[in-house]
């Protein structure tokens, strides 16, 4: 596996343009935080995800740095990495809040994208709007660092037992 990895890296560098580059270590940058920090999922890591929750408030806030990795064909945030991101602070929110030995898993995510994902950064907020004993309904926004709104989504949660 090492050999394999060295190989597939010496390429990289060998034939890689500079954005190929810059990618490059954004993405080993991220596997190196995860590692690192032990963080839970590899997801974390690689977006460089900042976690802030206030279970009190039941909210959830996340952000992270943009980089052409993350980009479409026209330049701008993939709207798939969008709709991770907003899954991600929606299910983080949930977590916070639930008792031990129970988590959730999506089950509807509606996105309605409105602006490009452009900038420095991407923030995602999360709250909930209805907590019943089966199911949690929440709602989420995405921003970029000049503090526009690029999506709003809402999204039902199932709770189970782990």
């Amino acid at each position: 596996m090492k050999e394999r990895l060295n190989q597939l890296l010496g390429n990289c560098i060998e034939k890689g343009s500079e954005e190929d580059l810059r990618a490059l270590v954004h993405i080993l940058e991220g596997f190196e935080k995860k590692i690192d920090y032990k963080l839970p999922q590899f997801i974390d890591g690689l977006l460089h995800l900042e976690r802030k929750i206030d279970k009190e408030q039941k909210t959830c806030e996340i952000t992270v740095p943009l980089n052409s990795v993350w980009n479409n064909a026209l330049g701008i945030v993939h709207g798939g990495i969008t709709a991770t991101l907003l899954d991600t602070v929606m299910g983080t929110a949930i977590h916070a809040i639930l008792p031990e030995g129970y988590g959730a898993v999506t089950n509807q995510l509606n996105i309605h994208y409105i602006a490009p994902g452009i900038g420095d950064t991407i923030t995602c907020k999360a709250e909930i709007i209805h907590h019943g004993s089966k199911t949690v309904v929440i709602s989420g926004e995405a921003f970029r660092s000049d503090g526009r709104k690029i999506a709003h989504g809402t999204g039902t949660f199932f709770i189970i037992q782990k």
